[in-house]
């Protein structure tokens, strides 16, 4: 008898132990404290183990070393024909070769955290995981036999892990919801954003961080049908749900609008009986492509954005109306509207698979919009913007034939004959990704509402500054693969290697020889050497400047491995333009680089300069934040970056900003970096270069406040825009013999996102300017719009021995910016 009551314990107990435990049984302070991102692994890890409902995927790791994870959550039976239900999902959109046996099934993608300090999303992700797999939860196990749920709980674990260890060491066993506690002023740069302190959840389509290319790689080996981002806003915002604001973007489809529609009805209802404060339709709206929720609808699925109220709220804090918002609050929140997506999504499991396939089957065959092929003119420019496509999984081809067409022309915004020539890209949308295609290539896209939340224009071509045209028909013409480079020859007598500047990789290969101790030459403008034509900017490294290096010729092709137009030269004597011992051929001085950060910096501004010098041109940088400004040793340097930022420097400071530059620095000031040089003395930075620009200027505002009284309260909002710039193209003249504008081509169209602005300088050089009468692209204010006429944004101003760079316009704006990375290369490199 003994032995079988021991037996029966022992079963008990196996049962017991292998039933996966909820997050408030296996982390204590779970909805109390912030979870540590061990833990989340663990707590996930415990699922895993004591559940056949859950499997796990490592798909990467962040540049801090930390696992990327994604969790497949469907029935055991799914989950062991999880591979033919990936298989088959594809086949019907036609990404898959060949039909499996496997039953459709509803593939539903749930993002969390892809801001770091939004820490009740993560904490959420854990509660909907549980509640998905918790055997007691029958109406979650109906849902998932027709369900495979993709679950990634920290799209940010380095963000994440920087919040979370902080908040920890500012935490006692007491909470503080007043809102002057520590706990509630996140320190610089904060947990948002990434390592590099960039914002994954606008790097959808750009797809610049190691974080967004490893789950773009997961992402288009499924291609969910919904996909829900989960957000955190500020802490006094009540919950949002969809549907999203206006502006809609054109494409997005009927069947999208009508799951927001209905994801909206039946969320709010379940809110309603919680009495939960909530909204929906405003402010988040789906247009701007490189979003956690307006990527996927461009990809065919049901994106959607979900925020809760708590950013900056710690785990808890006081409201404005007397109520305290805690972190259980929060989860519980999220859990109750996430959990929602995957019972409509089973609900409407037949319309959303017969829709999702429609819409990939009609955008090829019958696509909305106005252009069906692409041309891209030839150019080295290609290199990235074939890389970006790739990642897109954006199908190309080249021309293998000349042909005369006509086309729309990007760069003059016009109708005009052309010719396509061998090796030009060719980007057709009758393609499984159409609409993808067509929303970052169209060069004008309709806003049925101005009141948009990000930018309104990012057509690629204008991004990466090559020659482009779009067609309304599709292009019958002869097309290869890929585009077959001649490798230089490799030569033993080189008397100078000639490097074209004309991408980022010859940004990146002048980094290399100038950490080399390669000295480098650059021409001022065009030379000949027989057939082969130097272009202003082009990179010259001679034998005679470098006899101290040690196997030159084969020294200078490793370095140069990367570039396959660099050409070595057998003698320094031009036929036309100048010998390379002449004075159109200065050394360049290697940059040693200082870059300010810290408090009164923006965050994601400086995240941008230190992406660029790390990870894109892989070039030493060394960065001091603002309040340790007065340890700079100033003689070390000789290249000072001014990221956006307010800075409220000293007097005492900026003098030595001043000395630094009039012994021969250089500062490249970047937004808000510039305002520390207007209307100072030595410098030419004012609004006005006249004072008959200022008294017109003051006459027009004036006008505008006398107008204004009239005006009603209601409308304050909307009329406020006229004087707004989201973010859109507007076309730069430039002086293309200024090393500043080198291998930018003919005009630059530049990203604007900020009203400011200044008039043509008086005693600098307006390098690239607005002219009148400019194209643009995207939403502009009709008052702002005018103003913006002759107005700079690139400039050099000459002080003592230095220089200051004004860039008003940021060319660096989210690292997709192809030209304003090479616009950059030229402040930091060429300009001296």
């Amino acid at each position: 008898m003994n032995s079988f009551y021991n037996l029966l314990l022992f079963f008990c107990c196996f049962i017991a132990f292998s039933q996966p435990k909820s997050p408030s049984e296996f982390l204590p302070n779970y909805g109390k404290q912030v979870t540590y991102y061990h833990q989340v692994e663990a707590y996930f890890e415990q699922l895993v183990q004591n559940s056949d409902w859950i499997k796990h995927q490592k798909y990467g790791e962040t540049t801090q070393e930390r696992s990327l994870n994604a969790y497949y959550i469907s029935t055991p039976e799914n989950l062991k024909n999880i591979e033919e239900i990936r298989k088959n999902h594809l086949y019907e959109i036609g990404l898959f070769p060949t039909k499996t046996d496997a039953k459709a099934k509803t593939i539903v993608w749930l993002s969390f955290n892809v801001h770091g300090n939004e820490m009740g999303a993560l904490e959420s992700a854990l509660s909907v995981a549980y509640e998905l797999v918790n055997p007691a939860n029958k109406e979650t196990k109906k849902w998932l036999e027709d369900c495979v749920v993709i679950l990634d709980p920290c799209l940010n674990p380095d963000g994440f892990s920087r919040y979370a260890n902080w908040l920890r060491d500012v935490s006692g066993k007491k909470t503080h919801p007043g809102v002057t506690d520590r706990e509630h002023m996140e320190p610089w740069p904060g947990g948002r954003q990434n390592h590099y302190v960039y914002d994954l959840n606008r790097d959808w389509a750009w797809q610049t961080q190691l974080e967004t290319q490893l789950r773009m790689d997961l992402y288009h080996q499924w291609m969910p049908m919904v996909h829900a981002d989960v957000h955190e806003m500020g802490y006094n915002e009540p919950y949002f749900f969809p549907p999203a604001a206006e502006p809609y973007h054109e494409q997005i489809a009927p069947f999208q609008r009508d799951f927001h529609k209905k994801i909206g009805e039946i969320t709010s209802k379940k809110f309603d009986r919680e009495g939960w404060m909530y909204y929906s339709s405003e402010r988040f709206d789906l247009f701007y492509p490189s979003y956690g929720d307006t990527y996927p609808c461009y990809n065919g699925a049901v994106g959607m954005t979900y925020e809760q109220g708590g950013i900056g709220a710690g785990r808890a804090v006081l409201l404005k109306n007397g109520e305290v918002l805690t972190l259980q609050n929060r989860i519980e929140h999220h859990s109750k509207a996430i959990l929602t997506v995957v019972e409509l999504s089973y609900v409407q499991k037949q319309e959303l698979i017969k829709e999702f396939r429609s819409y990939f089957k009609n955008n090829r065959t019958k696509p909305k919009g106005k252009y069906q092929t692409y041309i891209v003119k030839n150019s080295p420019k290609n290199q990235e913007l074939s890389v970006l496509l790739n990642r897109n999984r954006i199908e190309t081809t080249f021309a293998n034939e000349t042909k005369k067409l006509n086309g729309y022309h990007y760069q003059s915004n016009k109708d005009k004959a052309f010719t396509i020539e061998p090796n030009d890209l060719i980007i057709k949308v009758d393609q499984p990704r159409a609409v993808l295609t067509q929303v970052l290539f169209e060069p004008h896209h309709k806003l049925t509402d101005s009141l948009s939340y990000d930018i309104t224009a990012w057509s690629l071509p204008l991004a990466y500054g090559v020659e482009s045209y779009a067609l309304k028909g599709n292009l019958p013409i002869k097309t290869k693969a890929k585009v077959d480079f001649i490798v230089p020859s490799k030569t033993s007598n080189a008397y100078a290697y000639y490097i074209p500047w004309n991408n980022r990789s010859s940004a990146r290969v002048l980094s290399k020889l100038h950490q080399h101790n390669i000295k480098v030459r650059t021409a001022l403008k065009e030379v000949y050497f027989g057939d082969l034509k130097v272009e202003r900017g082009g990179l010259v490294v001679t034998k005679g400047d470098n006899v101290k290096v040690d196997n030159f010729e084969e020294t200078l092709q490793n370095l140069l491995v990367e570039k396959h137009d660099f050409v070595a030269l057998e003698s320094g004597f031009a036929t036309n333009g100048g010998d390379l011992g002449g004075e159109n051929y200065p050394l360049l001085k290697a940059p040693k680089v200082i870059v300010l950060g810290g408090s009164g910096v923006s965050n994601i501004d400086f995240g941008q300069v230190w992406f660029f010098m790390d990870q894109v041109i892989e070039y030493p940088v060394s960065i001091v934040e603002v309040q340790h400004f007065n340890r700079i040793r100033w003689s070390d340097f000789n290249t000072l970056i001014l990221p956006e930022g307010w800075y409220g420097f000293s007097d005492s400071q900026k003098k030595e900003i001043d000395n630094f530059i009039d012994n021969g620095g250089k500062v490249i000031a970047i937004g808000g970096g510039v305002a520390q040089f207007e209307d100072r003395e030595g410098y030419h930075l004012t609004k006005f270069a006249t004072e008959e620009e200022k008294s017109e200027a003051q006459k027009m505002q004036e006008e505008a406040e006398l107008a204004d009284r009239f005006l009603d309260y209601e409308n304050n909002e909307r009329r406020s825009i006229s004087g707004y710039i989201p973010g859109a193209i507007i076309e730069n003249v430039l002086d293309n013999s200024h090393p500043l504008t080198f291998g930018l081509g003919d005009k630059y169209f530049s990203l604007k996102t900020t009203q400011s602005n200044f008039k043509l300088l008086k005693g600098a050089q307006n390098v690239i300017y607005v002219p009148k009468n400019y194209q643009s692209f995207g939403f502009i204010g009709n008052k702002l719009k005018k103003t913006l006429q002759e107005t700079v944004s690139f400039a050099v101003d000459s002080y003592g021995n230095g220089k200051v760079i004004y860039m008003i316009d940021n060319p660096l704006f989210r690292g997709f910016w192809e030209n304003g990375n090479l616009l950059f290369s030229n402040a930091l490199f060429l300009v001296d």
